[in-house]
């Protein structure tokens, strides 16, 4: 069967603008969380956020491009410039046709939409922005990104919150199996202006902590939910032959994936994670024991926590597999945090070495599992598995591989 590998990555984060500056802060343990400096948010139940503060969009795009996109779709485009060419693609590698996008998004251009739509209400529709009528809009990443980079195979965009953003890099997967040698896929998410921060405190799920080291601590006792956080990945997946025929670098093998949706718990419904995790297993495959390290989705709350810890030790047995949650130095990102989860999958293969979950001292033993906490842990790469959660049941799985 045709294999997909991952040839470039490009990732946007609070912790750091660009792949190699961005693994190397999150090795050393750095946190991009801190107040929200974004707007004034003292009337506002929480503070703490993953903020992005040095990307400047003009640096990235041209003038002409800014005022069209909301900086969600301008961290994308800076992103996949970033995975292109670290993937040593140019614009005749492939024909245009032979490229396609794959994204997600779960909240679209929020902070593009309440700017123009206070311009209706106070000075009337003929200050609206023509470019309203896109630049909000959820899907508006994978056309823009077809684009600017003339990518005109297979396309499509899905929403599923943060597991979002693995729906889309398995359909990266799919179109390539399907012929097309070459697809940008992943996601990326800024939301950080009123209205997108009172849509995430109203899911009952964010901290109103104020300590920015120990707000968002995963899978530690006492922890009351997580810190939003902005930005992403977008990565070049391959046809594995073809990669290898033009030399490129190969970070490792989309192996498996598995997704499931739980039922609504007054139906009786039941969490689907432990299930995809067993299918993307089976369609990679391995048995449990070929896992080196799980990425979790670490939701920061006690019920959620609980829920995707016991789906880890059904499947591995109690502690059994290293356990990591590094969006707890950035924030959980929407439908750009599994990508960025990938990111730093693959390059723990590359580097042989696990990335630590800061903010904990250790999980709760109640848990069982070997979380990775302080500092980065040498391991001898097998696979590793992401696993991503969306608002409204969504479960995700995804293995990964050094590529053959």
């Amino acid at each position: 069967m045709t294999t997909a590998v991952v040839t470039g990555i490009g990732v946007a984060a609070p912790n750091g603008l660009g792949v190699e500056r961005f693994w190397a802060a999150t090795l050393r343990g750095e946190s991009g969380i801190g107040p929200l400096r974004r707007f004034d948010p003292s009337g506002y139940p929480a503070c703490l956020v993953g903020q992005i503060d040095d990307f400047v969009p003009e640096e990235h795009l041209s003038g002409r491009l800014i005022p069209q996109t909301d900086l969600m779709t301008q961290l994308a485009l800076a992103a996949s410039d970033w995975a292109l060419a670290d993937a040593e693609l140019t614009p005749d590698t492939y024909d245009t046709d032979e490229m396609g996008v794959a994204t997600a998004a779960a909240a679209g251009g929020f902070e593009f939409g309440q700017r123009e739509l206070e311009a209706l209400w106070t000075k009337g529709p003929e200050h609206v922005s023509v470019y309203m009528s896109f630049a909000w809009f959820y899907a508006v990443n994978s056309g823009q990104i077809s684009i600017r980079h003339g990518l005109r195979g297979p396309s499509g965009v899905f929403v599923a919150e943060q597991a979002g953003g693995l729906d889309a890099l398995a359909q990266a997967r799919r179109t390539i199996r399907r012929g097309t040698p070459m697809v940008l896929s992943g996601g990326t998410e800024s939301a950080l202006n009123p209205y997108g921060w009172v849509a995430r405190i109203a899911g009952g799920q964010v901290s109103t902590g104020e300590d920015p080291a120990g707000t968002y601590r995963p899978f530690a006792a006492g922890a009351d939910g997580h810190v939003p956080g902005e930005g992403g990945a977008i990565l070049v997946v391959e046809e594995d032959r073809r990669a290898r025929d033009r030399g490129a670098p190969r970070y490792g093998e989309i192996a498996g994936y598995g997704t499931t949706l739980d039922a609504a718990p007054k139906h009786g419904g039941q969490p689907g994670l432990a299930r995809a995790i067993t299918i993307a297993l089976d369609d990679a495959g391995l048995d449990a024991s070929a896992i080196g390290v799980v990425f979790a989705d670490g939701a920061g709350g006690a019920t959620a926590d609980r829920i995707e810890a016991e789906a880890i030790a059904s499947v591995f047995g109690a502690a059994k597999v290293p356990v990591t949650v590094p969006k707890s130095m950035f924030g959980r990102l929407g439908s750009g945090g599994a990508p960025v989860d990938v990111a730093c999958a693959l390059l723990a293969i590359r580097d042989e070495v696990i990335p630590p979950t800061v903010g904990v001292r250790a999980a709760d033993p109640d848990y069982g599992i070997d979380l990775v906490t302080a500092r980065p842990r040498p391991w001898r790469p097998g696979a590793a598995l992401v696993l991503a959660r969306g608002v409204g049941g969504f479960n995700a799985a995804m293995v990964l591989r050094r590529a053959r």
